[in-house]
């Protein structure tokens, strides 16, 4: 089914992730547990070896004889439990020893003799038989400030290892249970966690372009969930006032290229009626290109726009503004003076910029076009060129007819007409504005307009410097 989970979703990694993490943290938890428990049980022993040495020590000291296993046992209770001993001489040769041992002696290391040398105890860990594992002390007896004798007191660790067997076998049972049921507790706590997220693929499926119009549900939880699904809106908000936009466009295109076809097959068909002179075909076939003309100036202003709309064609070279104003300035002369308009340069500054030449002339020629278009036969349109920090800035002022606050964003959207009667006998297509602002924008600069009805209009261009 369409829209269906696969076999790692993310509700299915995080259990995962959660599930692998905990194994890590116990397996961690339970080796380091381990050492711990194993270095407490081995401090226990050294400290119960300490003491049944010392007692032992003080009852040979005081009546020169070895004490008997039963005695020391009623003495020092359960601490001699297992335990054996045996006494050296200064020279590390075997003196006397416990009946526990029998036959066997308890090795002397060169480390043990170094340390009883110079007063220390030294406990360590020997194999004796190569069998049976044992913590031995060896500690020594001074007299006078001297070693006199050596006692060496051992215990088996059978029971210390047993007792860490015992856990290592606990804990191996045990991590298994916990973490079959964190993985159970994981996707539980999982699947709760992204069931919104779940209701929001829902409804998000059930928008399509038709219906942009609805929106995806907050929780009001001010969590990550509602951050998500507010992004969603504001991106469904975007794509409504495209969608609008681009129906509204192709509407537009759509009257505009109907107008001049209505024309040319009203032109044709008349002439089609009755046979006519050859002055009179002549004028229909003149009439006739005037709108084919139209026709392809409106498809190229289409072109144009779509390749400035999307950043397409625009060859990025060093620019110089100075010359290209200079040039513009020249084409808005000849065409004010046919309309008995003044066209004046006030101030220009040497600058450059990264772009399309091609590109920006088009953008100002649109400008001065559209201001020597509607400012009337004895006004004035002046250019100007600056640079201030790292912007420069043209500007395009008329004393024209002005335009009204309310339409000022109005002029550049796609055939907009403000003059609509005007607009078709100057032979304008509407687009003049809109491709000024998408090549400016496509330059990373903007458009600004600053105008009030019978006060003239001001276009300010302001393009990055380099």
């Amino acid at each position: 089914m369409k829209g269906r989970l696969g076999p790692f979703s993310v509700r299915t990694r995080l259990t995962l992730w959660y599930t692998g993490l905990l194994v890590v943290i116990l397996i961690v938890i339970g080796g380091l547990s381990y050492r711990v428990l194993a270095w407490s049980l081995t401090q226990d022993v050294d400290a119960s070896l300490v003491t049944v040495a010392r007692v032992i020590s003080d009852l040979h000291r005081a009546s020169s004889e070895l004490p008997g296993e039963a005695a020391l046992g009623e003495l020092v209770g359960p601490e001699f439990y297992d335990k054996f001993f045996q006494f050296l001489d200064p020279r590390g040769q075997p003196a006397d020893r416990s009946a526990s041992l029998r036959h066997r002696s308890l090795p002397l290391s060169a480390r043990a003799r170094e340390n009883a040398a110079r007063g220390q105890h030294t406990f360590e860990t020997i194999s004796l038989d190569r069998r049976e594992r044992v913590r031995l002390l060896t500690m020594p007896i001074e007299q006078a400030g001297q070693p006199a004798q050596l006692i060496q007191v051992g215990i088996p660790l059978k029971r210390v290892e047993g007792a860490l067997r015992r856990y290592l076998q606990i804990v191996v049972a045990l991590v298994p249970l916990g973490v079959g049921l964190a993985a159970v507790g994981g996707a539980v706590i999982a699947r709760a966690a992204l069931a919104p997220v779940e209701e929001m693929a829902r409804s998000a499926r059930r928008i399509t372009a038709e219906a942009l119009g609805q929106r995806i549900a907050t929780r009001g939880a001010n969590d990550e969930l509602d951050y998500l699904a507010e992004t969603l809106n504001g991106m469904l908000g975007r794509l409504e006032e495209a969608f609008g936009q681009m129906r509204r466009f192709t509407a537009d295109a759509a009257h505009e290229l109907r107008t001049p076809l209505t024309a040319l097959k009203g032109g044709i068909e008349v002439a089609l009626r009755a046979s006519r002179s050859v002055g009179e075909y002549r004028e229909v076939l003149t009439a006739s290109l005037e709108e084919v003309n139209r026709l392809i100036r409106v498809a190229e202003d289409l072109l144009l726009l779509s390749r400035s709309s999307t950043d397409a064609g625009i060859r990025r070279e060093r620019v110089e503004l100075q010359p290209l104003l200079l040039e513009t300035l020249d084409i808005g002369i000849r065409l004010a003076r046919e309309t008995g308009v003044v066209m004046s340069l006030s101030g220009i500054t040497p600058a450059q910029v990264i772009g399309s030449e091609s590109a920006l002339r088009r953008a100002l020629l649109n400008l001065v076009e559209n201001a020597v278009k509607y400012t009337p036969a004895g006004g004035r349109v002046e250019l100007s060129l600056a640079r201030e920090g790292p912007w420069v800035f043209v500007a395009v002022e008329d004393t024209g007819i002005g335009i009204d606050a309310a339409d000022a964003e109005r002029i550049f959207e796609p055939f907009v007409r403000l003059d609509e009667a005007r607009s078709r006998e100057t032979g304008g297509s509407g687009l003049g504005l809109t491709i000024a602002r998408s090549v400016v924008v496509a330059h990373g600069g903007t458009l600004s307009l600053q105008s009030a009805p019978k006060s003239g209009s001001r276009f300010t261009v302001r393009l990055p410097a380099v």
